[in-house]
């Protein structure tokens, strides 16, 4: 059972779950030094990462989405159905309103980019413990919406006609990841990614795979625009 019932001198355990050991050992080292929070146990990918919430007994699970194999997204769902009462807080570079619906429905607690001062990472945690949903103050009305069935502004962004697994295989595209490259990050055939770029161009209305890739890379750059420096220190 993963209770969130600690007393005050007891530092709450923390899972970090990132496919940068950099970023991880950014991520312990500044959390450590926090007096009511401790890392617990770390994990590069999802498989690693459900030994972990095993091994570890975390209280909660710090994870990024761009996880090589099942990804971020799927593996939320996981935790959610055998550990219910985990709770899960996403730290992405993606662009929020791209991912935070899908992360909330997926099961997970909040959503926080990395472009982020490192203090709202630390806050966005205790919020958690408190029982509060963690986004940023543009997403609120905006997941009122969603999640109270309008989803007018979400219907106006094409890419939310795309599942999970579509959206990550466009990130990759945009990234410029070959088929071949794209199919071994996500543990997958190179024919399966195939599938899911014909089924992506069919749901964005593109006629080529050269459409995919300006489209694609258009997307991933308007993200990072978004979301700003990656780095946690600002």
């Amino acid at each position: 059972m993963f209770s969130c019932t600690k007393t005050n001198t007891t530092p709450r355990r923390i899972l970090l779950v990132d496919d940068h050991p950099f970023m991880r050992m950014g991520l312990a080292q500044f959390l450590n030094t926090q007096p009511d929070l401790v890392v617990c146990g770390e994990a590069g990918d999802p498989r690693e990462a459900m030994l972990q919430v095993e091994k570890s007994r975390p209280d909660l699970v710090l994870l990024d989405l761009n996880l090589p194999g099942k990804g971020g997204l799927e593996l939320i769902k996981d935790i959610r159905v055998l550990f219910p009462e985990l709770p899960i807080l996403v730290l992405s570079m993606h662009d929020e309103p791209q991912y935070a619906p899908r992360v909330l429905r997926a099961g997970a607690r909040g959503y926080i980019m990395k472009s982020e001062p490192v203090t709202r990472m630390a806050d966005g945690i205790r919020e958690v413990f408190r029982g509060k949903m963690v986004v940023s103050d543009r997403m609120a009305s905006l997941i009122l919406e969603i999640f109270a069935g309008s989803g007018s502004s979400e219907g106006n962004l094409p890419e939310t006609r795309l599942s999970d697994r579509e959206l990550e295989v466009l990130a990759l595209v945009g990234s410029a990841q070959s088929t071949r490259a794209v199919a071994q990050r996500l543990n997958i055939s190179m024919k399966t990614v195939e599938a899911h770029r014909a089924n992506i161009k069919q749901k964005l209305g593109l006629s080529s795979s050269q459409e995919l890739v300006r489209y694609a890379v258009c997307w991933v750059e308007e993200g990072d625009r978004a979301s700003g420096a990656l780095s946690l220190a600002g």
